[in-house]
């Protein structure tokens, strides 16, 4: 759960930050440009939404309370709402990186010092789980489904009619993702777009494999 709730933080922390270098203070005036957890909660996303699809669905779902900004504040409209829908998910492709390097120097760690074995191999389990939901809630941002991150490039390539009813969407796009996650077909197409995410994972976790350290906890959460 930390690194869960320190990802979904960085991630709203980012988007906040590049509205403000953009000319945006909305999020720092309303206080939301801070690592405080609390101010980033939703009790509806951040707690009822994982909890519900946690029991009733295939796939956990939920996330952070959304940064507020206005775009009209950009000293450049359509630069500045790239960059800020994309600043969230580039420092979670960042925390990606960043876990895995953890995760190798816990390994190193342990071989050099043994007595700290089980407490490196816990924090190793900890950027495991880094790793992964890093690439989710990037490449889940990415899907082109308003209001989700990827839709602030995705209307920018369409004709300006199509892009306005393509934003309007975003009224939408909650039941929308709760519909494809409770579908076969829509199970289906979130797991293809998705795939790389699994993709890079295990690759990275083959690479890293000689690293991992050996003890009852570890063994016991990967069985």
């Amino acid at each position: 759960m930390p690194v869960i709730l320190f990802s979904m933080v960085a991630h709203e922390y980012a988007h906040g930050y590049a509205a403000l270098r953009q000319g945006d203070p909305t999020a720092y005036q309303l206080g939301r440009l801070t690592w405080n957890p609390i101010k980033h909660i939703d009790p509806l996303m951040t707690i009822v939404m994982p909890v519900m699809t946690y029991f009733f669905g295939s796939f956990i779902f939920g996330g952070a309370k959304p940064v507020p900004v206005v775009p009209r504040n950009y000293r450049n409209y359509r630069r500045g709402d790239i960059i800020v829908s994309m600043a969230g998910i580039v420092v979670n492709l960042g925390l990606y990186v960043v876990a895995a390097l953890l995760l190798l120097l816990f390994g190193l760690l342990g071989r050099a010092v043994p007595a700290l074995t089980d407490t490196l191999a816990i924090l190793q389990v900890m950027m495991v789980m880094g790793v992964q939901f890093n690439l989710m809630l990037a490449m889940f941002n990415l899907l082109p489904l308003p209001p989700l991150d990827g839709s602030h490039v995705m209307k920018y390539l369409l004709p300006p009619a199509w892009a306005l009813r393509y934003q309007q969407l975003g009224m939408y796009g909650i039941l929308i993702l709760l519909f494809l996650m409770g579908t076969g077909i829509g199970r289906g197409l979130l797991s293809t777009w998705l795939y790389p995410v699994f993709f890079i994972a295990n690759k990275t976790f083959t690479v890293l494999q000689p690293f991992f350290l050996q003890s009852e906890f570890t063994e016991l959460f990967f069985r």
